[in-house]
């Protein structure tokens, strides 16, 4: 059977005739005498950052910009230094794109994101070691006796000499105390850094493990003495956990969910904490001291990060300070 084609070819699919090509009519080569007027290209809107009328996640930041881009909305999406994706609006539309947002959320409720982050390693844990590391070598080599003003005893600390609860910290008995203290803590320290510079929470940690050692005291009130870098760990997993806390979805397979740090953190700190010549009630208190530090960040910087600043230089100097002031008022 003969095939047919098709006179109606597309004019992309027309063979060009052959020959020359034809003449143009000379009314076309004539120039107009009317100028060429070309249409003035409309100017870019300004947005002013402080029309931001969202914020979040790429992926909630992206549902927005669906909605306003569904209503003719203008926007432009740009990220943060801090982290999160941001919409910024002109001001002639900034009411209409809060009504449009504010009715989206109404019927699909944006739900909180906490993805989880790589496995990194920082220095930073390694600058907050320095200081037990280096007390307790001078202490091994015998050149300076630093156990007898340094021990946190119960009865000199409860008649005034608190500064015994902060030198402490950085004594220890022997190499596998300070080597136990030292990789636990690197650990629990660097799992810090993944949500904010661990340089600001030091200083804190560090009073709240001072805090501990003197609610040891009042609590024991006996000939009781205790020292080790362990307080200050144990205050560290306490941060760790109520960051975790507060960073936790509310909805995510029920609201026990949102717990779940707090109770891994504490079945980690009771199989860490009991032990053999362990002090269990500095590692308690610690641990209880430390989830006030994890309240001392705002959500926003733990949710999307910070980087280092020089305002973390101020919080490794207060940090060291410390411990300086402490062991000069020992000696």
């Amino acid at each position: 059977m003969p095939r047919l084609m098709s006179p109606l070819r597309p004019r992309y699919m027309r063979k060009p005739p052959e020959g020359p090509a034809p003449d143009l009519p000379k009314d076309a080569a004539t120039p107009s005498p009317f100028p060429s007027v070309q249409p003035a290209e409309p100017e870019a809107p300004e947005y002013p950052e402080t029309l931001c009328v969202s914020e979040g996640t790429f992926r909630q930041v992206r549902d927005d910009s669906l909605v306003l881009l569904s209503q003719g909305i203008e926007h432009r999406l740009l990220r943060s230094e801090e982290g999160p994706f941001q919409i910024f609006i002109v001001p002639e539309f900034e009411a209409a794109a809060r009504q449009q947002l504010s009715l989206y959320h109404q019927e699909n409720p944006p739900k909180e994101e906490n993805p989880p982050l790589p496995l990194s390693f920082s220095l930073q844990p390694l600058w907050v070691l320095l200081a037990p590391m280096l007390v307790t070598l001078l202490d091994f080599s015998e050149k300076v006796n630093l156990h007898g003003p340094g021990l946190s005893d119960a009865a000199k600390v409860l008649k005034g000499e608190w500064w015994r609860s902060l030198t402490a910290q950085t004594l220890h008995g022997d190499a596998r105390h300070l080597a136990s203290n030292l990789l636990c803590g690197y650990i629990v320290m660097n799992m810090i850094t993944f949500r904010i510079p661990l340089l600001r929470l030091a200083p804190f940690i560090a009073v709240a493990a001072a805090i501990a050692n003197i609610c040891v005291s009042a609590t024991v009130q006996t000939d009781f003495r205790s020292l080790g870098f362990s307080t200050f760990v144990f205050a560290a997993i306490g941060c760790l956990a109520v960051i975790e806390f507060r960073l936790m979805p509310k909805e995510s397979h029920g609201m026990l969910r949102r717990f779940a740090p707090l109770c891994g953190a504490a079945s980690l700190a009771v199989f860490l904490g009991l032990g053999e010549n362990a002090d269990i009630l500095g590692h308690a208190y610690g641990f209880l001291a430390g989830l006030f530090c994890g309240f001392i960040p705002n959500k926003k910087s733990l949710r999307w990060g910070s980087p280092l600043s020089s305002a973390d230089g101020l919080g490794l100097l207060f940090y060291y300070g410390l411990y300086l002031l402490a062991w000069k008022m020992a000696l």
